[in-house]
């Protein structure tokens, strides 16, 4: 996973490097002309909505979700996850700082698309945990590819509603992707620890208990519980 992580990360810098100049590739104005040519004002109501998802009235109602379906099921994603997507917050704005690139509509902050980056962070995770989960397969199928078409559908959206450049949307995915797996990687090293740490405390646990013959040591094997 860090290999593609750092990938990624590269990828980024790249197109964070370009959006800087304030440059447009061929590739983003060939985009652009696709989405005029594809634009329907009975489409314009579902864009918008589909492109709220990315919205924080959008986005805090999904986290709630999930926090409430992680809770009795893996404790410590349900901690995670509030965690990792306040950094996706933090992340755009850097990025949108340091790189100053305006959007199709003129409006400021263009790179990377903010949207797009939370959403690759939420239905990343959501895809990690299903293919890790004891679901059958064909859930798991189904579960995976609905969260990977909500990212690309919001990908489309922020197109249509030029609200940013078609590289802008490449940046949210490569910056979302660089951040989302080393995250997935730190937790797991950080619980397995802590797993670690307290299976080995249950098995040195000594407990002394009466018997008839004069009290004898006795030893007590605990099983530490996996979240």
């Amino acid at each position: 996973m860090l290999v593609v992580a750092l990938a990624s990360l590269a990828g980024f810098l790249g197109l964070a490097g370009v959006a800087a100049t304030k440059h447009l590739s061929d590739l983003d104005l060939l985009a652009r002309t696709l989405v005029h040519l594809a634009r329907n004002p009975l489409l314009d109501p579902a864009m918008n909505g589909i492109s709220g998802l990315g919205e924080n009235y959008g986005l805090v109602p999904l986290i709630a979700l999930g926090v409430a379906v992680l809770w009795h099921r893996s404790r410590r994603w349900a901690l995670a996850l509030p965690l990792l997507m306040a950094g996706t917050g933090v992340l755009q704005l850097g990025a949108k700082w340091a790189v100053d690139r305006p959007r199709p509509n003129l409006a400021a902050g263009g790179f990377p698309s903010g949207h797009v980056l939370s959403l690759v962070v939420f239905s990343g995770l959501a895809i990690y945990l299903l293919r890790r989960s004891t679901l059958p397969r064909r859930q798991r199928w189904l579960g995976s590819a609905g969260a990977a078409a909500i990212v690309l559908a919001v990908a489309f959206s922020r197109l249509y509603l030029e609200a940013h450049w078609l590289s802008d949307v490449a940046g949210g995915f490569a910056l979302g992707i660089a951040y989302l797996l080393p995250a997935i990687c730190l937790v797991e090293w950080v619980a397995g620890h802590a797993d670690g740490a307290r299976e080995a405390s249950a098995q040195n646990l000594t407990l002394t208990l009466p018997t008839t013959n004069g009290p004898e040591p006795t030893l007590i094997r605990l099983a530490s519980r996996s979240e």
